[in-house]
């Protein structure tokens, strides 16, 4: 029977005539999709206990299932033994195979087994939180990928429609906000940017007590300049560049961004594509780097930037673009974008300079993905490109963000010393911003040494304090999260948890967080809440970790996360 197996929304079997076979009951659909999306096959007994354990004979409603499920494929030969075997006949599709595939387009992308509530165990429960969040995670990012390529392409219609879809996914997510506004702005709608900036407006403000950042409004703004009379267009672009890039070195955020934003504007006008695209870099990685919250509307700038570069030949901007956009993705968890957008770089990479930030990158991306041998591999080859290009901030990145993954693989040695080497680097560059992320890897390494947590403190506090000062979320909810662990490894749990309530606040400040610190901190105030008994937060907070770690493909929080839920949920 060719066909099509539909898991994602109101499931169905269709025939190669596209009409419906008939499958009875919540728990037959919640088995197939069981199997099917196992990455092994299952024995009886498991499936059993997880799906039938309230029956009278779990493995004699097992075996009913599987035998309606057989009849509605017309397959005799499927889903037989144990462990059960798939074997699906040949030319039958499934689509939640197909989700990274543009021939499963991502408007027609629902929930997986959308109004399906099967009575179950709690195995079968937090297997279906977590691959729900994980196929969710699948089609926003589907969806931010193309609605990025539609306006680098100026397709603004699609774009627009892609957003809208994106905010009706999730009303909340203010990026889906700032992407649909973009398009609109783009488009020549102006006034519907506008009108759409305020209704986000009042339905945060209503639902959410809080207003979306700064990042939504300005999304709706089209930035004009006049060039002074007596010089070119072309030179009055690259002094605005110039000038604004400096602005951004200095601290100087508000004037860069807008220094960056008219040079866009003016070599937009000149027709000189390999000018308007190294602005347009510019002002993304401004974006991205320099102002917390405006990764959306730096992104689009990235992905319009590489399109140009990339089908004009200009290698160095687009290998710079595809990093900063993989970046971004990799700060969001979105990690198999994250991986392709590197592999793009990669492709137009030229120099030192390039491989150091994109192999830096990498190493980032995977780290966090579970796959730390292979990020440790791409750490090592980023600090040699660095080394070779005498790029000192590379060095320090590499270094700092290395050592965590070092400090993951329990390699306490190492981490300590490429930390003391991040550290001395930064005082050689005064590159103060940077600093207390360093800090607060080692106050956890020192910690791991069963050094006295007193002692570390004072330079945790400093390093605290410093980030409040930069108001860096990330270097703020890092801080707070060392300083955590101290109070922890003395016992004192109550403070511990104050301070992780903190870290987390500190991490979503911001739309756009480090959502790998953000499941670490989740874990941390879990596992605290429940040694001090607080069941009543650890459960719902351990529901948020596994969904957040299963959308950023944690596998080892979700792994953690699903054991804690199977022991402490009364659910």
């Amino acid at each position: 029977m060719a066909g099509r197996i539909k898991l994602l929304g109101k499931p169905a079997i269709l025939d190669g005539d596209g009409q419906g076979q008939s499958v009875r009951g919540h728990q037959a659909w919640a088995l197939l999709a069981r199997v099917i999306l196992a990455p092994h096959p299952l024995d009886r007994r498991t499936l059993s206990a997880e799906l039938f354990s309230d029956s009278v004979d779990p493995l004699g409603s097992l075996r009913w299932c599987l035998a309606s499920l057989r009849k509605a494929l017309n397959s005799s030969d499927c889903l037989i033994g144990d462990p059960v075997e798939l074997r699906m006949p040949p030319g039958l599709e499934v689509d939640v195979w197909l989700l990274e595939r543009d021939t499963l387009a991502v408007e027609d992308m629902e929930p997986l087994l959308n109004g399906i509530d099967p009575q179950s165990g709690p195995e079968f429960s937090t297997w279906l939180l977590v691959e729900r969040a994980r196929i969710a995670a699948v089609i926003d990012g589907r969806i931010r990928s193309e609605t990025m390529r539609a306006l680098a392409i100026q397709n603004y219609g699609h774009a627009i429609r892609l957003a809208e879809l994106a905010v009706r996914r999730d009303v909340y997510d203010e990026s889906a906000h700032v992407l649909l506004v973009k398009g609109l702005a783009l488009a020549g709608k102006p006034s519907a940017a506008l009108k759409h900036v305020e209704a986000t407006e009042r339905l945060f403000r209503d639902e959410l007590g809080t207003a979306p950042s700064p990042a939504l409004r300005s999304a709706a703004r089209l930035s004009v300049a006049s060039p002074p009379r007596g010089i070119s267009p072309e030179a009055h672009v690259k002094s605005l560049i110039r000038f604004g890039a400096g602005a951004l070195i200095a601290g100087a955020v508000d004037a860069g961004i807008e220094t960056l934003r008219r040079a866009v504007s003016e070599a937009d006008k000149t027709g000189d594509k390999h000018l308007f695209a190294a602005a347009t870099l510019k002002l993304g990685k401004g974006l991205v780097h320099s102002v917390r919250g405006f990764d959306d509307e730096g992104s689009v700038l990235l992905r319009q930037c590489t399109e140009i570069a990339r089908s004009r030949g200009y290698e160095k901007i687009a290998a710079d673009g595809f990093t900063e956009l993989g970046y971004v993705e990799a700060l969001a968890g979105r990690r198999p974008v994250a991986d392709q957008y590197l592999h793009q770089a990669l492709e137009f990479a030229r120099d030192a300079d390039d491989l150091a930030g994109i192999h830096s990158v990498m190493a980032f991306n995977l780290v966090d993905w579970g796959k730390v041998g292979s990020g440790l591999e791409h750490y090592s080859i980023s600090l040699e490109h660095a080394r070779t290009a005498g790029n000192r901030r590379s060095e320090i990145w590499s270094l700092g963000l290395g050592a965590r993954g070092q400090l993951a693989a329990g390699n306490l040695d190492v981490a300590e010393a490429w930390l003391h080497d991040c550290l001395g680097l930064v005082d050689e560059v005064h590159w103060v911003a940077f600093r207390p992320w360093p800090v607060a890897v080692m106050g956890e390494i020192r910690l791991r040494r069963q050094e006295a947590p007193a002692g570390l403190r004072a330079a945790l506090e400093e390093a605290y304090a410093l980030s409040c000062q930069l108001r860096d979320p990330c270097w703020e909810a890092a801080a707070a999260r060392s300083l955590a662990l101290t109070f922890t490894a003395d016992g004192d749990l109550a403070s511990a948890a104050q301070w992780l309530d903190e870290a987390y606040k500190r991490c979503i400040r911001e739309t756009d967080p480090y959502v790998g610190l953000q499941v670490e901190i989740l874990a941390n105030r879990v596992e605290t809440n429940q040694r001090l008994g607080r069941m009543d937060l650890a459960v719902p907070l351990s529901r948020e970790w596994i969904a957040l770690a299963a959308r950023a493909y944690m596998d080892d929080h979700v792994g953690r996360a699903a054991a804690f839920l199977a022991k402490g949920d009364p659910a």
